[in-house]
């Protein structure tokens, strides 16, 4: 017997013709609570080597805006590129009830590609410690321990919004989503589905943050620049191609060979980039012990 699902209205506080989507506020609170850990960890001065953390408090404030607009524009346009190109040429939509805006800029309609974003994030992280001189693998180690917080927000908007649902499954846990068309109208809500997004959420989110915590906290990962994002890169591609095969391919995408997915073969280069990361600092020394 499926579950029905918990029809949650998408936008959590209506402002006039402004309205504010859980999807928004997911991007807000993930930036703001990753911004808290990595305070938290910069100040703890046991998980660095004597030279002490990559960034300055002061600096960290000024990275984290470098980061929102990595993550905005590199999810956005990775979602173009990767999954709905078409959006480039779609004639503009009016907002407000009147001002024209292209269909490509509408983020509150979700839309976003991790994979894409994730390559923001990297070029905005490197312009950045390229102009400060600071250690860039260090910095990259940095937030990733933070990057699941942001994940777990992100899904659980993603199940909010009844979208990125599991392919049919009538289990014990199986949930039935409002399956919408393209003009947002309900067309089924009949198939009981795998509720993905909250795989995804538990994986992506509170397993990968913990394992990172613990290699970070108990195993000292952070003295080694590079381990960290390996071990982030792997544990990401490991579980999105785990989750794959419960979630229900986009509508809009071609049939790949072999039964994979786009979120599949975008994650492969991310498995294998993560493994040969780990593999290029497991000799490192360790801190040497302070004379």
């Amino acid at each position: 017997m499926s579950i029905p699902f918990p029809d949650i209205e998408p936008v959590a506080l209506q402002i006039g013709p402004l309205a504010i989507r859980w999807y928004s506020l997911a991007y807000i609170g993930g930036l703001a609570a990753g911004w808290w850990y990595l305070t938290r960890l910069i100040n703890n001065k046991t998980l660095w080597t004597p030279s002490g953390p990559p960034i300055t408090r002061a600096l960290l404030d000024d990275v984290i805006f470098w980061v929102a607009i990595g993550v905005m524009a590199g999810g956005r346009l990775g979602y173009i590129f990767f999954y709905e190109p078409s959006l480039l040429i779609k004639p503009w939509e009016p907002i407000f009830g009147f001002l024209p805006f292209p269909p490509a800029l509408m983020l509150w309609h979700g839309g976003m590609s991790f994979h894409g974003g994730l390559i923001g994030v990297t070029l905005a992280g490197f312009f950045f410690a390229r102009k400060y001189k600071l250690n860039a693998l260090s910095l990259g180690d940095l937030f990733a321990c933070a990057t699941p917080i942001g994940l777990f927000f992100g899904r659980i908007a993603n199940f909010i919004n009844a979208e990125l649902y599991g392919r049919p499954w009538d289990g014990p846990w199986s949930m039935r989503f409002p399956i919408k068309d393209q003009a947002g109208e309900i067309i089924d809500y009949t198939v009981p589905r795998h509720p993905s997004q909250l795989y995804e959420a538990m994986l992506e989110g509170i397993v990968l943050f913990a394992v990172l915590r613990i290699a970070s906290h108990y195993f000292k990962l952070l003295k080694r620049p590079g381990a960290m994002i390996g071990l982030f890169l792997t544990g990401y591609a490991f579980s999105r191609i785990l989750v794959e095969n419960f979630r229900e391919p986009d509508s809009h995408m071609p049939d790949f060979p072999l039964g994979l997915t786009m979120g599949m073969m975008l994650s492969v280069p991310m498995l294998l980039l993560g493994l040969w990361l780990i593999w290029r600092t497991r000799n490192k020394p360790k801190e040497a012990p302070a004379s």
